[in-house]
């Protein structure tokens, strides 16, 4: 799960980390207002969307009055702005961040993200922030520095004086060391999975400021942050991902023409692979989990076809914990309700494997089983690059 700059800084004040005074508002006149009683002589206007790369796009944008601001608010609110993280369809701005511009003296980069080949957290820093930190580690991997922090014993002093010392910033050690503890506490307490301040700056004062924010969380411990949930925008997500958490699946939007439902992450990733090696593209990944119901398989169907580039459905259970006539039943079910006019492939292993193939077959309907998934893959995509070749 995802949040907004402005959301994000608000959790980092709540742990003493120095953000600039600002205030997210939803109209160009209150963007003029805000300017006003933040005082000043500069502000900064900022599109609050879940994606990266907004300045270079358009969507920070710094003005010398109130009624400047006003107008860059009224020219980003209600825009679509596209950006190398929101894909060519782009995110429409509905709110944006007012704040009043910083005097920066230097700016730097600093995050914390969950490693998963170590198991530990890591903190990443590096002297040149303000800038995509992909692109520094392609031209300038020795410019990112990085400290795995034991969870044993936590982020240890030591190891922040050696961050500071890496990026410069060895006359603000203890500074540095109290903002970066901060932020290991938050992140530890929150259950995040990065946290990401880019750039952080030392301002002409000396003071520490985290600039810019971004947070990313768990979704398997969201069950314990209720507070963190509160903050979730439905708006900023595919509302075809949003239903289906609320049916108990997991669903990803992608951009080919073979729906898939699968029971199992990893089943599901060895399906799309298949696809893929069979000349096809994935339209989803959908993982109806374990214990599906016929309903939650209907369900399954009723998503995956509201993408209108769906030409065929591929079903590919494998059954322990769920059971192939539970999902022979759903698809049957989905079938006949929903008028399902795309060919669906189906192939079951596991539990009650007789029974299910069984059910299919004496449905009645057009539905094509496959014996393994190799065949399931090659059926699918064949299926929808005929579909695909009839014309309009």
């Amino acid at each position: 799960m995802n949040i907004h700059e402005y959301q994000a800084k608000s959790l980092l004040r709540q742990y003493r980390v120095t953000t600039p005074r600002g205030e997210v508002v939803y109209t160009s006149r209150a963007a003029g207002r805000v300017a006003e009683e933040l005082g000043g002589q500069r502000w900064v206007v900022k599109a609050q969307i879940h994606a990266g790369g907004r300045g270079k796009a358009g969507g920070v944008k710094i003005g010398n009055s109130p009624a400047r601001i006003a107008e860059i608010a009224d020219q980003m609110l209600g825009s679509t702005l596209v950006t190398a993280q929101t894909g060519p369809a782009g995110q429409r701005v509905s709110r944006v961040l007012v704040e009043r511009a910083s005097r920066i003296e230097r700016e730097f980069y600093l995050s914390l993200v969950v490693d998963r080949e170590s198991q530990r957290i890591v903190v990443v820093a590096s002297a040149e922030g303000g800038v995509d930190i992909e692109e520094v580690a392609e031209s300038n991997r020795d410019a990112i520095h990085t400290e795995y922090v034991d969870p044993g014993v936590g982020l240890l002093d030591f190891q922040c004086r050696k961050v500071a010392t890496a990026i410069g910033l060895g006359n603000r050690t203890t500074s540095f060391t109290r903002l970066i503890k901060r932020m290991y506490r938050l992140f530890r307490d929150l259950d995040c999975l990065m946290l990401e301040v880019n750039p952080f700056i030392e301002t002409e004062d000396g003071e520490l400021v985290a600039l810019d924010a971004k947070m990313s969380f768990d979704d398997n411990a969201l069950f314990r942050q209720g507070d963190v949930v509160e903050l979730r925008d439905f708006d900023e997500e595919d509302p075809k991902e949003v239903e289906a958490t609320g049916h108990g699946l997991n669903y990803i939007a992608l951009d080919g023409s073979v729906g898939c439902i699968v029971n199992g992450a990893g089943l599901a990733m060895g399906t799309m692979d298949a696809i893929a090696h069979h000349g096809g593209r994935p339209a989803n990944f959908l993982d109806v989990g374990g214990g599906a119901s016929p309903e939650k398989i209907a369900n399954a169907f009723r998503i995956v076809l509201k993408d209108p580039n769906v030409r065929a459905i591929l079903v590919n259970i494998f059954a322990g914990i769920n059971r192939c006539d539970w999902i022979a039943t759903g698809v049957v079910q989905a079938t006949r309700d929903q008028e399902i006019d795309v060919p669906v492939i189906v192939r079951l292993a596991g539990t009650n494997v007789d029974e299910g193939r069984r059910i299919l077959d004496e449905s009645g309907l057009e539905l094509i089983q496959a014996a393994d998934l190799d065949d399931a893959a090659a059926k699918a995509v064949e299926a929808a690059q005929a579909r695909q070749e009839v014309p309009a």
